[in-house]
């Protein structure tokens, strides 16, 4: 279980902040099942109630998790951006940017993949926060088309190959068989991933050569 924060730190409505870490810190320890808002206020140490003036359910919560993990992942893709040579070299970066973003945040991630847990009919700013990265994602593409490293016309298709790899990737690790398998091939999940982004660099960069 997390530490009990001290009540001294509520100030100046430092309480949702510590509501939130007290709340990723039990997703990370037990999963997200084991959420309630009554278990998140006894890991912050403080009334059962106290939640309940930031949060007015388990689900806002959640979805206040999911849009902090958004926020936090998108300066990280930016960097791994900007510190590419060329933008087929970026488009792998961010794969590994974002593998790596889920192994730092296991939690976050576990909530921007699952929707429905923040329920975003009522708390739509979890879904809108998304769409940064996504656009992120697509700015990178048309860079590659530019390039002449990624075919011209309607860049969705690239855009979603390479998303769905990221997250086939992040699934695989959290909640799969992945670090086994690399374990008994002699690698490592971050490993695996550098590989993949560099193998898809090259495929890029050949069929701009084609």
């Amino acid at each position: 279980m997390p530490a009990t924060v001290s009540r001294a730190s509520y100030h100046h409505g430092a309480l949702r902040d510590e509501l939130i870490k007290a709340c990723v810190a039990l997703i990370e320890a037990e999963g997200i099942g084991a959420v309630s808002l009554r278990r998140v206020a006894r890991a912050a140490g403080v009334s059962p109630g106290a939640p309940y003036h930031h949060f007015p359910d388990r689900s806002a919560l959640l979805a206040a998790i999911a849009a902090q993990g958004h926020d936090l992942l998108e300066p990280r893709l930016r960097q791994a951006r900007e510190r590419a040579p060329t933008a087929a070299r970026a488009l792998g970066a961010l794969v590994e940017a974002y593998v790596a973003f889920a192994r730092d945040h296991p939690a976050h991630v576990h909530l921007m993949l699952r929707g429905e847990l923040s329920a975003p009919d009522r708390h739509p700013e979890s879904q809108a926060a998304g769409t940064g990265a996504i656009a992120l994602l697509t700015e990178v593409v048309r860079d590659c088309q530019r390039e002449g490293s990624a075919p011209p016309g309607d860049p969705e298709p690239l855009v979603a190959m390479v998303w769905a790899l990221s997250v086939g990737i992040v699934t695989l690790w959290l909640d799969g068989p992945l670090e086994g398998r690399c374990v008994s091939l002699g690698t490592t999940p971050e490993a695996l991933t550098a590989q993949i982004a560099t193998l898809l660099e090259t495929l890029l960069t050949h069929q701009g050569r084609g």
